[in-house]
């Protein structure tokens, strides 16, 4: 459940927008999937990161209590999720939501036990303690100027106990910026079941720079920069065979390639390619544009092969028939 206040409108007295938490497709912002703002470290990360490459420089500060963390990152994937299913829907969206925690929790794959909710509490901590210098671009707005990943956040309401029911979050411009932009992603659901922060980057990273593309050539070197990971070389490529080995990623395969060149790939074109999977026309996902304008063609593509997947892979005379039927009740 979802809260917005409204253009004129004090906070909590907006109109009530309530969303199936696990019917908004998971979306993340396409500046955090690109460049390393969380730590990947189960430990409180007090470095400075200051990182660099092509143009964009960012520098992100940590508070005492520790950087913010990959897992902290589902607090945005679920805000920036419940905005864009607003915006669908065609309701008003502002930067300030009330969120009810457990909601957040469940459709994040959280424990919802006293501890999970003790946890949620230090997320939004290190959420609104870590600042941010950049020059990344949202929209058509170029930031040089300090910024948390959320600018506030409040327990609205509690237990008897103590524990927050509900908690009333405003994220930074910045972030909103990239909602309002549409400078988003959807991600598969499985990516809140993977418990490694490694994987969960390249996850991230795979589903930033694949796209249609058949394959994604990265060097180990730029793969220790964009996962902003702190191990040393060799260990980092020994943690990349390993996931290459068990193979978790949702959607996505990674295999080593020679002189310390590594490969990512869409698993569906693999599917396409070996005939075991649905093939869409170009001309079908243009149509999904025109049908859901500002939807992600490819999430909801994803989306529709998992569906198919789950109900045992039945043969489908018309793929792309049978897609845009879908989106219509998806959309409907």
């Amino acid at each position: 459940m979802i809260e917005t206040a409204g253009p004129g409108m004090a906070r909590g007295q907006g109109d009530f927008f309530v969303c199936d938490i696990l019917a908004a497709m998971p979306k993340h912002d396409l500046a955090s999937m690109e460049h390393p703002l969380f730590s990947l470290s189960t430990r409180p990360d007090r470095r400075i990161l200051d990182y660099t490459h092509n143009d964009t420089r960012i520098v992100i500060t940590p508070s005492v209590k520790g950087r913010a963390t990959i897992f902290d990152a589902d607090i945005l994937i679920f805000c920036i999720s419940q905005l864009v299913a607003a915006l669908n829907a065609g309701r008003e969206v502002a930067r300030t939501l009330t969120l009810t925690a457990h909601d957040l929790m469940l459709a994040t794959g959280r424990d919802t036990s006293g501890d999970g909710y003790k946890r949620l509490r230090d997320a939004f901590e290190r959420l609104a303690g870590t600042r941010i210098t950049t020059n990344i671009v949202t929209g058509e707005t170029e930031v040089t100027s300090g910024f948390g990943l959320i600018e506030s956040w409040e327990i609205v309401r509690r237990t008897r106990a103590g524990r927050m029911v509900s908690v009333s979050v405003t994220l930074s411009d910045w972030i909103y910026r990239a909602v309002l932009a549409r400078s988003v992603l959807t991600l598969s659901r499985d990516y809140f079941g993977l418990r490694k922060p490694l994987e969960r980057r390249l996850y991230e990273l795979a589903r930033k720079h694949c796209g249609r593309q058949a394959v994604w050539p990265v060097s180990l070197e730029v793969l220790l920069k964009k996962t902003g990971s702190a191990s040393p070389r060799r260990v980092f490529r020994a943690m990349l065979r390993e996931i290459a080995a068990r193979d978790p990623l949702p959607d996505y395969t990674l295999s080593e390639q020679a002189d310390d060149l590594w490969r990512i790939r869409p698993r569906r074109l693999a599917e396409e390619a070996a005939g075991a999977g649905p093939v869409l026309k170009p001309a079908t996902l243009d149509q999904a544009r025109a049908l859901a304008p500002g939807w992600d063609p490819y999430g909801l593509e994803a989306e529709w092969r998992e569906m198919w997947h789950r109900s045992g892979r039945p043969p489908l005379r018309s793929p792309d028939r049978a897609f845009l039927g879908w989106l219509a009740k998806r959309k409907g």
